[in-house]
């Protein structure tokens, strides 16, 4: 069980504060609930059971976790669905998963796909886009979090990681 002040992952929602643990009436019963509020949005309150087994809340991953992902990038494959509407639905069945290895695996699906596409003069779909922005979203939320960066300095981040320039974060941060 989480307390209150811990900072968690929930679902695709991204990086969240609990702020309080609260009873909700359910029926006859009063069920435990966590409030959660987003770190990038304020206005945002999610309302989650605490016991429930369809709600994906997690730890944070730790700096260590994040530096083995990185290395692990290069070799993660990219695996494009040709079908539009299998594509969408695998698509958002990672996302609402949020699994790292799956994020970014996703992540250099769609940009070589998009380099492509690009390539070859098409368009490259604005499904397609939304997916890959929202996956980038969950992922680049959580390592700028945990790796004290914005999430628009993360790529930069991950590019000097796997090109040897970049720095280590202490990991006792």
């Amino acid at each position: 069980m989480f307390a209150v002040e811990d900072i968690v992952v929930y679902g695709n929602c991204g990086v969240c504060k609990i702020v309080n643990i609260c009873p909700k009436r359910l029926g006859e019963k009063e069920v435990p609930y966590y409030v959660l509020k987003p770190v990038r949005d304020e206005t945002t309150t999610i309302y989650c059971p605490v016991n429930s087994d369809k709600v994906k809340i997690r730890k944070l991953l730790t700096l260590e976790e994040i530096y083995q992902l990185i290395q692990t990038m290069p070799d993660t494959q990219a695996q494009w669905v040709e079908n539009d509407q299998l594509r969408k639905e695998k698509f958002h069945e990672v996302l609402k998963r949020a699994d790292h290895r799956e994020l970014i695996a996703l992540i250099k699906t769609l940009h070589f796909h998009k380099v492509e596409s690009a390539r070859l003069g098409r368009k490259f779909h604005i499904n397609d886009e939304r997916v890959m922005k929202e996956a980038e979203r969950i992922l680049y939320g959580e390592f700028a979090h945990v790796l004290h960066i914005e999430p628009d300095e993360v790529v930069p981040f991950i590019t000097g990681q796997l090109d040897g320039k970049g720095r280590r974060m202490p990991i006792d941060s």
